[in-house]
């Protein structure tokens, strides 16, 4: 897609609302259109709202071999609630048991560099493998998440995967997402309840401190710059 028609729908939809930015993404593209989610309080949204316009319209997560337990029962919940079995990708085993088998088990505390090749194996290939035969991937980005996601849009091309990345809520507020989980009564990680606003693998998430940025508890003992594990790569 040219950048002439990129700016001109986040021109169309900059002020919309996310159920008509879904609406009309959906209709245009059908079965080339997917929810890559994170399970994350966003994205629980965004399969609720995704649901009621077109419930065949695909949802996908990725299961890294690394995440909480109380994430293994939300996907259970979700799928009981919609009625709807997430479609779950996972790493290459021979892979990552080649990457830990070679630099321990919790290489990701040693380097930036170890920590993105293990998000590289569990999240990266796994979801280029998820994007086979899309031409958009739905998102469950804000821009008040994080400094690394403050210039986000609502329609933005990823060159990195060849495809249009929408972002119905962008522009949403912490505030804003909560009220529309609990008017809806949409099943949440219970992490949250425990201080986890952003969820991961286990091992790489912790509880953050009340006034600490949402995003604090992600990779939490490498610089706010690094804190991305390559999926929204800008």
């Amino acid at each position: 897609m040219k950048a002439e028609e990129i700016k001109s729908l986040n021109d169309r939809f900059r002020s919309s609302e996310p159920q008509e930015i879904l609406s009309y993404f959906i209709e245009r593209f059908g079965a080339k259109i997917a929810l890559a989610s994170s399970l994350g309080a966003e994205d629980q949204v965004l399969t609720e709202m995704i649901v009621k316009i077109n419930p065949e319209t695909t949802i996908f997560t990725l299961d890294t071999g690394r995440l909480f337990p109380e994430t293994y029962d939300l996907i259970d919940r979700t799928s009981r609630k919609y009625k709807k079995n997430l479609q779950i990708y996972f790493p290459d085993n021979l892979k990552v048991q080649e990457m830990v088998n070679k630099k321990g088990i919790n290489l990701f505390f040693e380097s930036v560099e170890s920590r993105k090749e293990c998000c590289f194996l569990r999240k990266i290939e796994p979801l280029q493998r998820a994007f086979n035969g899309l031409d958009v991937w739905i998102c469950g980005l804000r821009a008040d998440q994080s400094v690394t996601r403050k210039d986000i849009d609502v329609v933005e091309w990823d060159n990195n995967n060849n495809l249009l990345k929408i972002n119905p809520l962008a522009f949403w507020s912490e505030e804003q997402l909560w009220d529309y989980i609990n008017t809806q009564k949409i099943p949440y990680n219970t992490l949250h309840d425990k201080g986890y606003p952003s969820i991961g693998c286990q091992p790489c998430t912790r509880a953050v401190e009340e006034g600490e940025d949402v995003r604090a508890g992600r990779w939490w003992w490498e610089n706010p710059d690094t804190k991305e594990c390559g999926l929204h790569k800008r």
